[in-house]
């Protein structure tokens, strides 16, 4: 049986919520793996909308198990918040039903605030990244520098003042060198203890629960946040999120053995967009880019920012198919392209004269390269909740079935709508 990975093959905001929830209903068991509060999934089942960040997508499903695993860096105070937000819509999120990783480490108020003193220093020297703010790379930098608070520090108020005391001399230093006040020690403790007996019900071993699961023969869904060319290594560098998104992560950030992993999915938008600063070869600045940022509704579901816009890059999502083992792919928003007499696919670069088929590692490289691009003729019919091929204008399909050319990987799911039911399925990633 295939335990199925969903990994965004671009740069996020893919809709990988919707195909996540289609999924989770084939699914036992739903896993985050990787990221934190800063990237959200918009959920609409019945009718009804939901607006998750941290949760993993199985929350909102009743006989399901979901899991945060410890490759994320988990936000106590968010955690509670968005647990009462979706009690409000009559989703009961329980311990019988939740478990949170011991060993996840934990997002503390000192790492926003740094996130932002740096957001706002860079802002000055014109180095911004276009971070969240909500500390997750600071998280992150604690973890690898072995000084981060976890899970499992909660629960034992004998060594947790010795953490916070080392968490402190790091950061401490930190927030004089950049001018700002230093915090307390008894600030974080009680920042910790006010929220711990809300937390530690749900923290479990994560590893060994998903061992058991995969011998039962349950279906494990993983999912992650962000997308490809946001991973710490393979993404645009230093635009890019702190923790790595590809598919195999999966296995690290969730303690299950890489052979678990049958299927990779990856969510592909019919065109391109982005969140933040960095390259974006392919960017539309001008009515082309408004039309699809308007039609598509692209403004971030955490943070509600406005998305760049541009045609769809076939170089980019290549590479995310070869990174990720990715089997096929979810194509999402097609209906955005309705009534656009003709289209545009990026099918390679030019660098400084030369043709490339990638794109390049280097940063200033990755500024320099200009798309090259095929024209495709538009279709005047619709696609959107279309449930079968034969729904699809012809020159949809074309363009479909071009992509999968280029990208080198077929369409195993197309989504025509936010509507979960407005799926044309291929091949079920769930198939033994």
């Amino acid at each position: 049986m295939a335990n199925v990975v969903v990994v965004g093959s671009q740069w996020g905001d893919e809709g990988k919520g919707k195909i996540v929830d289609w999924l989770s209903e084939r699914a036992d068991v739903v896993v985050r793996f990787q990221g934190g509060h800063n990237a959200g999934h918009t959920l609409v089942v019945d009718g009804k909308v939901y607006k998750l960040s941290l949760l993993p997508s199985g929350v909102v499903r009743q006989g399901k198990l979901s899991i945060i695993g410890n490759g994320v860096v988990f936000d106590p105070h968010a955690f509670v918040a968005e647990v009462a937000k979706l009690k409000a819509q009559g989703v009961e999120v329980t311990p019988e039903r939740l478990k949170i990783a011991e060993n996840t480490a934990l997002i503390l108020s000192l790492h926003r605030e740094l996130d932002g003193f740096r957001e706002d220093a860079a802002s000055n020297s014109g180095t911004k990244i276009g971070t969240t703010r909500r500390g997750i790379g600071p998280a992150y930098e604690d973890k690898v520098g072995r000084r981060a608070v976890r899970v499992m520090d909660l629960a034992d108020l004998e060594t947790l003042p010795l953490k916070v005391d080392r968490l402190l001399t790091h950061h401490n230093a930190l927030r004089r060198g950049l001018g700002h006040a230093e915090v307390t020690h008894e600030a974080i403790m009680n920042e910790l203890i006010s929220v711990a007996d809300e937390i530690l019900p749900y923290m479990d071993r994560v590893w060994k629960i998903l061992d058991d699961k995969r011998r039962a023969g349950e279906r494990i869904l993983f999912e992650g946040a962000q997308g490809t060319l946001l991973d710490i290594d393979h993404g645009t560098y230093p635009f890019v999120t702190s923790s790595n998104t590809v598919a195999g992560q999966a296995s690290a950030g969730s303690g299950v053995g890489p052979g678990a992993i049958g299927y990779v999915l990856g969510i592909t938008k019919a065109y391109t967009t982005r969140v933040g600063e960095g390259p974006f070869p392919t960017e539309q600045k001008n009515e082309i880019g408004e039309f699809l940022g308007t039609r598509g509704h692209e403004f971030g579901v955490v943070t509600g920012r406005k998305r760049r816009c541009g045609w769809f890059d076939a170089v980019l999502v290549r590479q995310a198919v070869a990174v990720n083992g990715i089997k096929g792919i979810a194509l999402t928003k097609l209906d955005v392209l309705d009534g656009l007499d003709e289209i545009k696919v990026c099918t390679g670069y030019r660098l400084d004269g030369e043709a490339i088929d990638y794109l390049p590692a280097s940063q200033g490289a990755q500024a320099r390269v200009e798309p090259v691009y095929e024209t495709l003729e538009g279709w005047k019919g619709t696609t959107a909740g279309a449930r079968s091929w034969n729904d699809l204008p012809a020159q949809a399909v074309k363009y479909v079935r071009h992509i999968e050319e280029l990208i080198g990987a077929p369409v195993a799911l197309l989504s025509t709508s936010p509507e979960r039911d407005d799926t044309i399925l291929v091949t079920d990633p769930f198939q033994d």
